[in-house]
């Protein structure tokens, strides 16, 4: 069999441990999928057409599996094994190998990067389960062809708020978006996530949000605002921003601080 019809590309295949056996056939019922598969979402369409192609010729490439429990683990190979269920097969041709964790991982991760298959979201999961089996993001750039540069930027995005990475997951924002949300202070990243979906925002508009924001929150020590609170304070205040911002009270002894709390009726 060539390498092209095994179904594994060059970087599984330099993974693989040596001296494993060929292409078994293996009961469909006794594998089971692996919970650390990076690649989360699979288009049900897409799945339904794999699995009229192998009702008529058959699952032509074969699944990468490792023995556990009484079965065996899904290892690589997911979108064919689900459509192999939708076809309702009762056997799959399969490679069996003794994987650890993370060479399971390792395997699972780069034959979804050589299909493209994985959403940004998944890649950068995936490159941060290598991370928590010991890895260092230049290994795990080496392990999965990648620049670290890559690897890097991926692994920001998991820096933005739940919300943010599912609508990324969703593709209701680009990865464009999202480096420009990361542009933004944490706190401001879910409110720059409703301006991007509220408003349809490009990402060059998504982009400017950084500098809206700045130029809504410059100091405005002299305005009106400012200056009647001063007074009425008898303290320095300063307003900072318009339709969002905070306003800076200060003093220059305990004495004062007393004062303040007093006139603003705050007793501890």
């Amino acid at each position: 069999m060539s390498k092209k019809a095994s179904g594994l590309g060059r970087g599984l295949e330099a993974l693989l441990p040596k001296g494993g056996g060929g292409v078994v056939r293996l009961p469909l019922e006794a594998i089971r999928p692996n919970p650390s598969q990076p690649r989360r979402r699979f288009r049900q369409e897409s799945l339904e057409e794999l699995a009229l192609s192998i009702r008529e010729k058959g699952l032509l490439q074969p699944l990468l599996v490792r023995p556990k429990g009484n079965g065996y683990e899904l290892v690589a190979g997911e979108r064919r094994f689900r459509a192999a269920e939708l076809a309702g097969l009762a056997e799959v041709p399969a490679m069996v190998r003794d994987l650890t964790d993370r060479e399971a991982l390792e395997l699972s991760l780069v034959e979804n990067l050589q299909r493209e298959d994985l959403s940004p979201v998944e890649e950068a999961r995936g490159y941060q389960a290598l991370l928590g089996m010991g890895l260092t993001q230049e290994e795990v750039a080496r392990r999965v062809g990648k620049a670290r540069s890559t690897v890097a930027n991926a692994l920001r995005l998991l820096q933005l708020p739940e919300e943010a990475l599912e609508a990324l997951d969703r593709g209701e924002i680009t990865p464009g978006h999202a480096r420009a949300l990361l542009m933004l202070e944490p706190e401001d990243r879910l409110w720059g996530l409703k301006e991007i979906l509220q408003k349809g925002l490009s990402v060059r508009q998504a982009e400017a949000l950084r500098e809206r924001l700045t130029r809504e929150r410059r100091p405005r020590e002299d305005s009106p605002l400012s200056l009647g609170l001063s007074r009425h304070l008898g303290l320095p205040v300063r307003v900072v921003g318009g339709r969002r911002g905070k306003v800076v009270i200060h003093y220059r002894s305990l004495e004062e601080l007393e004062a303040l709390l007093e006139r603003l009726g705050y007793h501890a």
